[in-house]
């Protein structure tokens, strides 16, 4: 499959005329907890010619290449300047690509500098909310029965510590999802218990169901409820990933659009340097 990738990236390429600076997998795959039939998520970031930047329907033009979705793969992928908009808000989605520890093809110099600016631009309030947001959602829609959805387990389990370790670390999560477990879970059985799922959800479909697991759901529940409460305090909150000096909270604005637009302005002449 990573051949079929590389053969349609290229095909992109051409059809496009476009430059695909960093192409990687995303989701599952990435994670590292795929299901037997799990489809691939190709996506990547690319650039066109200087020209087509310099029209006045700019704004009209589209800033996504996406090819029709089938069941074993699919491909998107964002303009660069769509990609360093999302960069300046530390879009989680754009972080775990310049992350994934799939990499189809990538310019290193490239990959190296936006990573540079990312950690310039982080904003660790954003990347919490979003991962709460998916935590509590993913909850409460698909684990209040007594038969839940196996990859369920991993949708709010990753978030749940990928808030524990923003605020911990107050960086980007780690993408494989084993990282985390090693890196936060301090429980020995339960780590045993959310590695043999693991194994299982690999062995299984992304359609299977299983009872509830109880160390699980109750350690789930209960980071739930703490990581809430933590939310709803906003000043506490803000104290916890920022400190007293809560003006840092507006780092990615204080930075401005200087350097992104320095750089945006480098990758269209060609002009990175080490």
């Amino acid at each position: 499959m990573r051949d079929e990738i590389i053969r349609q990236l290229a095909a992109i390429e051409s059809e496009h005329n476009v430059k695909i600076l960093h192409a990687c997998e995303s989701g599952s795959r990435a994670w590292g907890f795929p299901s037997a039939d799990s489809d691939y998520d190709a996506r990547f970031i690319y650039v066109r010619p200087k020209e087509w930047y310099l029209r006045v329907d700019l704004e009209a033009c589209r800033d996504v290449i996406e090819l029709p979705i089938n069941d074993l793969l699919d491909i998107n992928g964002w303009d660069l300047k769509k990609a360093l908009l999302l960069l300046k808000k530390s879009n989680p989605s754009l972080i775990e690509w310049l992350n994934s520890p799939i990499v189809y093809q990538s310019d290193e110099l490239f990959l190296a500098q936006i990573n540079k600016l990312s950690k310039q631009l982080f904003n660790p309030l954003a990347l919490f909310h979003h991962y709460r947001s998916m935590a509590n959602g993913n909850f409460r829609e698909h684990l209040k029965g007594e038969q839940v959805r196996v990859k369920k387990y991993f949708y709010v389990l990753r978030p749940i510590l990928s808030m524990r370790w923003i605020l911990t670390h107050k960086t980007s999560a780690p993408i494989v999802f084993q990282e985390l477990v090693e890196n936060i879970i301090t429980d020995q059985s339960l780590k045993t218990v959310i590695y043999r799922l693991i194994e299982e959800k690999k062995a299984g479909f992304e359609s299977d169901y299983r009872e509830k697991i109880p160390e699980i759901s109750q350690y789930i529940e209960e980071q739930l409820a703490e990581l809430n409460a933590l939310a709803e305090d906003n000043k506490r909150l803000h104290n916890e990933l920022l400190g007293e000096e809560e003006k840092s909270a507006e780092k990615s604005t204080e930075l401005g659009f200087s350097e992104l637009n320095d750089f945006f302005l480098a990758v269209l002449n060609q002009e990175l340097t080490p």
